[in-house]
């Protein structure tokens, strides 16, 4: 390295950062798994909250139901240790007919893509077709995974023999503005994603 691009930060020829970036064949700077999962998330259009204590998780949901306008509206919920989230602010959850969201938790959550993995344990036995169209999902620092092999694994660390069925990855959380092909067969969720830290 030159002493001028010590100081200065720049290159002494004009060109060579820019044969750097544009060189298919060099390998691309990794991002840690939680910055790169952010990164595509976003970019797949989720809405992403950072919570640093179930406090603050609790907060933030009642923000969430704020500003769609959730109160006293039904829901969709299969996990038991979420219910008191539901209870505290009132929200029908058992037998309803046309729930405004599902809120769950997720099995992980997949850093090159951007996409949240579900298994039976969050939604049971239901297409991501026939979930409400806006969803609350609540999930740990500890579940990013960098792809979802990873995930996979992971799930069968977790569950040992009892593994779980329906597992299935959400990616797109907006509408397409234009037709795509790579997203046909997809279903686009309004998805909001509250991420506890836990590590």
């Amino acid at each position: 390295m030159s002493l001028f691009k010590k100081i200065f930060g720049t290159s002494d020829t004009p060109g060579e950062d820019k044969e750097k970036e544009n060189n298919p064949y060099l390998p691309e700077q990794q991002l840690p798994v939680d910055e790169l999962f952010t990164l595509n998330f976003k970019k797949n259009g989720g809405k992403f909250i950072y919570c640093d204590s179930t406090t603050d998780l609790q907060e933030q949901f009642i923000n969430v139901l704020e500003e769609n306008d959730w109160f006293e509206c039904e829901a969709m919920c299969f996990e038991p240790r979420l219910y008191p989230l539901l209870d505290e602010n009132k929200l029908q959850y058992k037998n309803t007919a046309h729930p405004k969201f599902i809120l769950a938790t997720c099995e992980s959550l997949v850093a090159d893509d951007g996409s949240i993995l579900f298994s039976s344990n969050q939604i049971k036995q239901h297409k991501p077709g026939y979930l409400p169209d806006n969803m609350i999902i609540y999930a740990t620092t500890s579940q990013i995974l960098g792809n979802k092999s990873d995930c996979l694994r992971a799930i069968k660390r977790r569950y040992d023999k009892d593994y779980p069925t329906n597992i299935t990855a959400i990616k797109y959380f907006e509408k397409a503005k234009d037709e795509d092909f790579l997203r046909y067969g997809s279903v686009a969720k309004n998805l909001y994603l509250l991420l506890l830290e836990d590590l």
